[in-house]
């Protein structure tokens, strides 16, 4: 993706937060320059990846298959100690039409809610052991009842509704058609996106980025580059 378009994305994502009164932590706002000088004081921001994260998965048509996302708050396990902060918090905001593609979690038990704006629609099936499309129904709880999908069915939540969603549940969403972008939350388990996202096809979870203007925000992939 270009710097500029994920530059012009970031924009339209804070009037987008700014309209449904849904406030960002003060320095969601800071430009490169302003992060110059932060010490050890920030460095649970930077090394859990807090902040701004914007992706096409690699499709190279955003608008098509990506997603823009904000961690709020967020953990960070080690194979050899629990995490501190054994939660995460996140916001983001789903396209008319546009797809997170097909995937699931390891490790990650995760409850998304729809915060406001339209409708979210789920495509969700079981996994097998080998990691493929279960015939199997689907069993989840949506607000806290059970409920069954046959395999590859359409779960939509409407604004105040949320779904939890368990580690090896393959799931893809995109904001249904004609009811507006969504902003949908995800509280969960530690995030780990490095390491503990299962794409079904194969896809980049952070974006190739050609620098063709200065960012007007960082992106939490961008900390290790520019901090």
């Amino acid at each position: 993706m270009k710097r500029s378009e994920i530059n012009r994305r970031i924009t339209e994502a804070e009037a987008f937060f700014s309209a449904l009164s849904f406030l960002l932590p003060p320095w969601a706002s800071r430009r490169p320059a302003d992060w110059a000088g932060r010490g050890e004081e920030e460095s649970e921001i930077r090394d859990n990846m807090l902040g701004w994260d914007l992706t096409d998965f690699g499709s190279g048509d955003f608008d098509r298959v990506g997603l823009l996302l904000f961690t709020l708050r967020n953990g960070r396990a080690g194979p050899s100690r629990p995490a501190r902060k054994p939660y995460a918090e996140k916001a983001m905001i789903v396209g008319e039409g546009q797809e997170t593609p097909l995937h699931f979690h390891w490790s990650k038990m995760e409850d998304i809610i729809v915060r406001g704006g339209g409708r979210l629609a789920l495509q969700l099936w079981a996994s097998t052991p080998a990691e493929g499309l279960s015939e199997d129904p689907v069993r989840l709880r949506v607000d806290g009842a059970l409920r069954e999908l046959p395999p590859g069915g359409t779960l939509v939540l409407r604004p105040g509704e949320s779904v939890c969603l368990e580690p090896g549940i393959y799931h893809r969403f995109s904001a249904e058609p004609g009811y507006g972008k969504v902003l949908a939350g995800e509280v969960s388990a530690v995030n780990d996106d490095r390491a503990d996202n299962r794409f079904y096809e194969p896809a980049g979870r952070f974006p190739e980025i050609e620098e063709d203007e200065a960012p007007c925000r960082l992106l939490a992939c961008d900390y290790s580059r520019y901090l």
